[in-house]
């Protein structure tokens, strides 16, 4: 049992950068900007840091379905961040000035975030309140997504807005 579970320790040592960086890689060739698919980055700690603080808060510890779940929440934080900059960035093509492009960007891609979240994380629910058989294997996963998305989810909204628009703001000053 030991065997497998140090194999699935160095499995993830592996996969996790290779995700991450096959993340940024997409974030890349989504924006052409290693600026932007930087900024688009930040989505990943704010997720991995509401996972942590949800499986502490439940008394859970690190597990490979847990790792699963920062995979998954990475994935999900992310795809919440290109929605918002994608929609600034079209704000500013349209000839408006950055700080009404992130406003209006963070104002009106409100709801598909917020929705985006809410499916995931009640999708997930019945899985972090599980009793039964398997339990112990679906608890982690589960309570790391939608730890991760709620974390992830507000502070998207509030910090990549910010981000966005203090480095786009320094940038036109150069």
């Amino acid at each position: 049992m030991w065997e497998h579970l140090d194999s699935g320790r160095a499995c993830l040592m592996v996969v996790v950068p290779l995700t991450f960086l096959l993340i940024f890689v997409l974030l890349f060739i989504t924006f052409y900007s290693v600026g932007q698919a930087t900024l688009e980055f930040t989505g990943i700690p704010l997720a991995i840091t509401g996972g942590i603080l949800s499986l502490l808060a439940r008394g859970l510890t690190f597990s490979m379905s847990a790792g699963v779940g920062f995979i998954a929440v990475s994935g999900v934080a992310v795809l919440n961040g290109v929605v918002m900059l994608a929609f600034i960035n079209q704000n500013r093509q349209r000839g408006m000035p950055w700080v009404d492009a992130v406003r209006h960007g963070a104002l009106s891609r409100l709801r598909p975030v917020l929705m985006t979240a809410a499916v995931a994380s009640l999708g997930f629910l019945p899985m972090a309140l599980s009793s039964s058989a398997g339990a112990e294997v679906q608890r982690p996963l589960a309570t790391v997504v939608i730890g991760g998305l709620a974390t992830s989810t507000f502070l998207t909204l509030l910090v990549l807005s910010t981000l966005v628009l203090s480095w786009e703001q320094r940038r036109e000053h150069r």
